[in-house]
């Protein structure tokens, strides 16, 4: 779905050769004149965008609201059998069947460990800690087979066994669908570094917000993954002697949405921790970071250009908006008769008589005739007169319990955003104050009797709010003489200083920067900016 032309692909049409590594919506990649390893949007190997598993002997009933799946584990007598969930069963003619991977645990009380054997590798946890990547194999009848790698977590075991398994990623050594471009460059990688998470959000937030990892744990997934993140950037960079090198970090995004209410004074998710005992976890993160741009400009001469990118910052996510319980309460959205709330995706919703949902995080949309099914809005003069109705009324909403204003600006698409996809985009964007995003419901499209709630989960700190409160970081190592530059201009920016003619249809502008790193010579003698974006 994604339109644009990435900028890497003008630099590679004109022979600079890029390393292009875990940029998002990359994924499937697409052929160019460079390496590239997709990043955010790649699948696990079910087709989700990360189902982790828990297998456990406890027994409950009870489903994650998402990003998982209990299984349970077997005893026989000292042994301990259970499986892991894959793909679909090709052969199962669409009755959902799936393919699994059976493994088994032999405990050791005595020790605090175990042993797991997983097809025909063996390997033993302590409680308390990862396996390395294991290769899993699922099997459909002859000729069928998917591989995949997963890590094993050793949660407990007594009086109950707890294993919590990873989202099966794809495994970058053999790879059944494509995650680079050429195909052999994630193999290159597997052979150089040994296996490492492909998935697009490779850290498991939603196990942490489940409860089934806690903190430490997912620390350490995070961090194991960024460590790769490094070994990667440092050899693209030993290799792209000329050219461009863009690596995307991730690691500050999720720690700090997943961190966030040690930072808040109070934070409903973590008043039960005092100040004093509050562990320091994104002060750390950025002490880590900002010796990983020492180290990078150590690696690179006076005539590499460094810029560290950031498309977003980071505020509290304290409370919760159900705009579709604002816009029930407020007539715009109608439930069926004897319904007050609504279940997922807008169950007992009675669209005959709705005229505004919100689905997502910041789309509020109309219910338009000749756009919905059910659409009962006329566009023009009707619409546009409920979008300032709903502008007016939804801007500066405070919040009754804390008084503090939870939306700060309700935006306009028609007058935001503009080019030959315009259509896709909602009617209004919502733009949520300080400490506020849209609720976990909302997000779901179900309607709720409250409007604010807090934010219990672990998932703390947010910017999908008002942007203009969330402004992002950029750090060069040569002057940028511009006023007020912008992400946009990141492209233009790039395309000029290695001397190609910009595109008439890109938004932004090319920066001036100090000292010009490279000039045209047949594409074929220009040094190499490196971008690392996180």
């Amino acid at each position: 779905m994604r339109k644009g032309t990435p900028f890497w692909h003008w630099l590679g049409e004109a022979g600079i050769f890029c390393s292009v590594i875990r940029v998002p919506v990359t994924f499937p990649p697409e052929k160019f004149p460079g390496v590239l390893l997709s990043g955010m949007c790649v699948p696990d190997l079910k087709g989700s965008q990360g189902t982790f598993c828990l297998c456990t002997t406890r027994s409950s009933s009870d489903k994650f609201r998402e990003g998982g799946v209990r299984v349970a584990i077997d005893r026989v007598g000292l042994l301990c059998r259970s499986y892991v969930p894959g793909p679909e069963d090709p052969l199962s003619g669409g009755s959902g069947g799936e393919l699994r991977v059976n493994f088994e645990i032999r405990p050791d009380i005595n020790t605090k460990q175990a042993r797991f054997t997983v097809d025909t590798e063996s390997f033993t946890l302590k409680v308390g800690d990862y396996s390395e990547w294991i290769p899993v194999k699922f099997k459909a009848g002859v000729g069928f087979s998917a591989h995949g790698i997963c890590r094993f977590y050793l949660k407990e075991l007594s009086p109950e066994v707890e294993v919590y398994v990873t989202p099966v990623n794809i495994d970058p050594g053999r790879p059944d669908l494509p995650i680079s471009h050429p195909v052999t460059y994630s193999i290159y990688l597997a052979k150089l570094f040994g296996p490492y998470a492909t998935l697009g959000l490779a850290e498991d937030t939603w196990a942490l917000n489940e409860h089934v990892l806690d903190d430490q744990a997912f620390l350490a997934q995070c961090y194991a993954n960024h460590d790769d993140r490094e070994r990667m950037l440092f050899d693209a960079l030993e290799k792209t002697q000329q050219g461009l090198c863009a690596c995307v970090f991730d690691t500050t995004d999720r720690v700090q949405h997943m961190f966030w209410r040690y930072l808040d004074d109070d934070h409903p998710a973590a008043r039960d921790v005092p100040r004093d005992r509050r562990p320091r976890v994104i002060q750390d993160l950025y002490a880590r970071m900002d010796a990983l741009i020492g180290r990078v400009m150590k690696e690179i001469d006076e005539k590499t250009l460094l810029m560290v990118v950031s498309d977003h910052g980071f505020k509290s996510f304290s409370r919760c908006v159900n705009l579709n319980a604002w816009l029930h309460q407020n007539g715009y959205l109608t439930l069926k008769p004897g319904k007050t709330e609504s279940g997922d995706w807008f169950d007992d919703v009675d669209w005959s008589r709705t005229r505004a949902y919100t689905m997502g995080l910041n789309g509020l949309y109309l219910n338009l005739k000749g756009r919905e099914r059910e659409g009962v809005i006329e566009p023009g003069t009707d619409a546009d007169a409920l979008k300032e109705e709903l502008r007016r009324k939804l801007d500066g909403l405070v919040d009754p319990a804390s008084g503090r204003v939870g939306i700060t600006g309700v935006f306009d698409c028609d007058s935001v955003y503009a080019g030959p996809y315009v259509d896709n985009a909602p009617d209004l964007i919502v733009g949520y104050g300080e400490g506020f995003r849209a609720s976990w419901d909302s997000v779901m499209g179900k309607v709720t009797s409250q409007i604010f709630e807090d934010n219990l989960k672990a998932w703390s700190g947010d910017h999908c709010i008002d942007p203009r409160l969330v402004p992002g970081v950029l750090f060069c190592n040569q002057k940028i003489t511009d006023e007020k530059p912008a992400i946009v201009d990141v492209a233009p920016t790039l395309l000029k200083l290695f001397g190609l003619a910009l595109p008439g249809h890109l938004d932004g502008k090319a920066w001036t920067v100090g000292t010009p790193v490279g000039t045209s010579t047949g594409g074929s003698s220009h040094e190499a900016p490196e971008v690392l974006q996180g």
